[in-house]
Parts: structure tokens; C-alpha cells; sequence
């Protein structure tokens, strides 16, 4: 085993892993705890069942919290940062506008849902989502149209992105955890999350849509970017801060493949590749459009604070994550579910999304979900015989599945939108649970191809 032994006895470690997977739902799900806490408490009951060795719990405890922030804790912040420049630069509404002129106005939900395959990946999908409802409702105005048609394809891609690529800070923590390479989970996770994204849209347009007929709202209609004058932000500027670090991060895996080890050119490509310089690269980048005397102000301080105070929750529960991880890896417990899928010729890759949907549907949050899958199996990926790219996005195209009302996001967009539940329901549950299936479709494709 690669910690010392925590627990030998196999039948208590895996009815007390059990047990703290049901005590975590239900603390978040029935009692309505804060995650930190709700994640905590079972990690340190787990601790007292008889037959655990205190010693190396602690040790694996604080060895996996540690190890993890090493990993992903100054890039989560890097990454809160961008996204907080985004909003107040001007940057989405330039993204915006050129999606829109490249698929044309006429086609504006396809536009939007391309829109939210890009913004997801750097914005929170709800900050997102309230930043483009005024445009949502103007275009839907504009081209007489439902608000379910032209809002549907955006709300699964935004989350879809959200939840599967980094380096938003759900997916990155996940990736982490696993240990898989960030920047092949970027370019396989981008591949899976655009056809996700298309089936979305293809939810919202041809089976959602046709059935809600909620007209737009007059008074949640903001500026018409279609016809406004162009933004004194160039096009390559607002997509820097996104595109550049994800390049750079994903060339460091390709120098890895390609590069002969020792050459100087993959030493220069590993190190602009490495997510903390390549993040701090589009921090820069987003700060370089500032236009503003307040928003430079603004933006040595009070950005900063701002994405610490997102980062926060992310950071601390993927710490525990990653003890919950190497806690786990000290117990029998790991094999004896290993096993169940090995003795049944179970495809593995099930595993971790089933994980993802469990925990996104009883928690309500798309980033549990896909930590919650990350922690539980990385201790098993040995046995289980799959990668940990392909583990990562299995679990995290799971976590998308499915939105409803005890998700903030589901929340956002339906009082935004306008739409009754039950047809918010239909309409968004509809396109995440659509969105995050074709996504997984994607995934095991590319895993029974050895890509990924």
C-alpha cells in the first residue's frame, strides 16, 4: 500500500466507509450543514471505529490535506482571480458578441450555449448566468422567441464546463485527487463537454422549448450587444486570460509525449506550463484590460479578496478530500469494492460517475459531486484498472446529473428565466441530465479508444 496500514479489519473499515458516505448526505442533504463540516465530522468519527490505528490515521490525515493544497491551492485562487477580472473588464460581453457574430444572430441559443462552453471553464456558472440574463431575454425579445429555447442550451453548457474542465476550481480539485494530468483532462474533458453542450442545445431547441411557452420579461432585458457599438476591448484580449493558460497547460503534456526528457525547450514548456505560472500568465493578461481608474484600484485589493473568499470553501473541502483519500487507501475497504467490479467484469469506468450523480443529486452541488468522486476513487484506481484522467471526467460528467431544486444554480437560472419550476425542472434538469449523459458517452468513447 502506498500509506501505512490505518485499519485491517475488513468488514468494520467497510461498513464504517459506508456508514460516513450516508452520515456526509445526509448531514448536507437533511440537515443542511455546511460542507466543511459536514465532511469533517464523519472523517473523524471514522477514526474511533474499533480496529483503526490513530497513529496512521492522523499521519494519512494530515499527509492527504497537505499533499492536495500542495497541488491546487495557489491555482484555485489564480483561477477565482481571472474570473473576477472577466466581470468587471468587459471581457464576457466581447466573448459574447463574437460567438454571436461567428454563429450569427439568427441563431442566437447555439450562440449562447457555445458561450457557455467557453465562460464555463474560467466563471462560476451562476455568476455567469446572472452576468448573460439580461442578453437572454433581449435576444429572445428580439427574435420572438421562449425564454426555454434561448436559455436552455446555455444552462447545461455553462455547467457542464463548469464542472468538467479545468482550471475551474471543481474539475481542478478533482483532478488533483486522482492525480491526473491536467492538461489532458483539458483537452479530452473539452472534447466530452462540447458534444454535451450540443446536446443541450439540441434539448432546449427541438424538446424543451416547443413545450414551455413562457414569453421573455421586458423589464429583466438588458442592452442588445448584437447591435451595440463595438467594445474598445479587441477580441484577442477578452480571450486571452481563458485560451493562453489553457494552451499552456496543455502543451506541458503534449512536450511530455513529444520532447525528448532533458531537452531545454520541454524544460521551458513544463515549467510556463505548470498551472501556477500559466494562471498567474492570465492573471495578467485579464488585468491588462483594465480600462478604468476604479477597476485598477479595485482590482490590487478588493479582486483579490473577493476570489480568496470563493477559493475558500473549494480549498478546504478538497483538503479534506484528499485525507478522506489517503485514509481510505490505508483500509481493506478499497478492495473489497474493487473487487465487486473485477468479480463481475463491471465496466470501471461506472464507478466514478455513479459516485458523481449520487453526490450532486442528494447535495445539490456540482462541485461535491465531483470531489466527493475524485476522494472515493483515487484510493481505488490501481485495482480498478482505469486512468486518472478517465476517472475524473467519468465522476465529474456524473456531477452534472441532475439539477433541481435543491441546487443554487437550478435556483439562479429558473427566477432569472422567469420559468415555474415544473417546467425548470423539464427545461434545465432536462439539459444537465442530457448534457452530462452525452458527456460520459464522450468520455468512455475516447476510454475504449486508449485516448484517454
Amino acid at each position: 500500500m502506498n500509506s501505512a496500514q490505518v485499519a485491517s479489519n475488513p468488514l468494520l473499515t467497510l461498513l464504517g466507509f459506508v456508514i460516513l458516505i450516508g452520515l456526509l448526505l445526509f448531514l448536507i442533504a437533511k440537515w443542511k450543514w455546511h460542507v466543511f463540516l459536514a465532511l469533517l465530522i464523519p472523517i473523524l468519527l471514522f477514526g474511533i471505529i474499533p480496529g483503526i490505528e490513530q497513529n496512521n490515521f492522523i499521519k494519512a490525515f494530515e499527509t492527504g490535506f497537505g499533499k492536495t493544497l500542495g497541488k491546487i491551492g495557489v491555482v484555485i485562487v489564480l483561477g477565482s482571480i481571472i474570473a473576477e477580472a472577466l466581470k468587471h473588464t468587459g471581457a464576457i460581453t466581447v466573448i459574447t458578441k463574437s460567438i454571436v457574430n461567428l454563429v450569427g444572430s439568427k441563431r442566437m441559443p447555439l450562440a449562447l450555449t457555445l458561450t457557455g462552453f467557453v465562460l464555463g471553464i474560467a466563471i462560476f456558472s451562476d455568476v455567469a448566468y446572472v452576468i448573460l440574463n439580461p442578453l437572454v431575454h433581449a435576444s429572445a425579445i428580439a427574435t420572438n422567441t421562449t425564454i426555454a429555447t434561448m436559455s436552455t442550451g446555455l444552462v447545461g453548457a455553462l455547467q457542464l464546463t463548469h464542472a468538467i474542465v479545468p482550471p475551474t476550481p471543481g474539475p481542478l480539485a478533482a483532478a488533483a485527487l486522482v492525480g491526473a494530468d491536467i492538461g489532458k483532462t483539458i483537452i479530452f474533458g473539452s472534447i466530452a463537454c462540447f458534444f454535451g453542450s450540443l446536446a443541450s442545445w439540441a434539448w432546449g431547441k427541438w424538446v424543451a422549448g416547443p413545450r414551455i411557452d413562457t414569453l421573455p420579461s421586458e423589464e429583466m432585458a438588458g442592452t442588445d450587444i448584437i447591435t451595440e457599438e463595438d467594445s474598445p476591448l479587441p477580441v484577442f484580449r477578452a480571450y486571452a486570460p481563458i485560451v493562453l493558460p489553457v494552451i499552456l497547460i496543455s502543451m506541458q503534456s503534449l512536450a511530455v509525449l513529444f520532447i525528448d526528457e532533458g531537452h531545454p525547450l520541454r524544460k521551458f514548456i513544463l515549467y510556463i506550463g505548470w498551472p501556477v505560472v500559466a494562471l498567474s500568465i492570465g492573471v495578467l493578461l485579464a488585468y491588462w484590460n483594465i480600462r478604468s481608474k476604479e477597476d485598477r484600484m479595485a482590482s490590487r485589493s478588493k479582486w483579490v479578496e473577493n476570489a480568496l473568499k470563493t477559493s475558500a470553501m473549494i480549498i478546504v473541502v478538497t483538503g479534506l478530500g484528499g485525507s478522506l483519500s489517503e485514509i481510505l487507501k490505508g483500509t481493506p475497504a478499497v478492495e473489497y469494492v474493487t473487487s465487486f467490479f473485477t468479480q463481475y467484469n463491471l465496466p470501471a469506468i461506472i464507478l466514478p460517475f455513479i459516485i458523481g450523480i449520487i453526490g450532486n443529486m442528494v447535495t445539490g452541488s456540482t462541485t461535491v459531486g465531483v470531489i466527493t468522486a475524485g476522494s472515493i476513487i483515487a484510493p481505488m484506481l490501481g485495482n480498478l484498472q482505469l486512468s486518472p484522467e478517465a476517472a475524473m471526467l467519468s465522476g465529474a460528467s456524473g456531477s452534472v446529473i441532475i439539477k433541481y431544486v435543491n441546487s443554487s444554480y437550478f435556483w439562479v437560472c429558473t427566477s432569472l428565466s422567469k420559468l415555474t419550476v415544473n417546467d425548470a425542472i423539464f427545461a434545465y434538469g432536462g439539459a444537465t441530465l442530457v448534457g452530462g449523459l452525452v458527456s460520459f458517452i464522450a468520455v468512455c468513447v475516447m476510454w475504449a479508444m486508449g485516448v484517454v
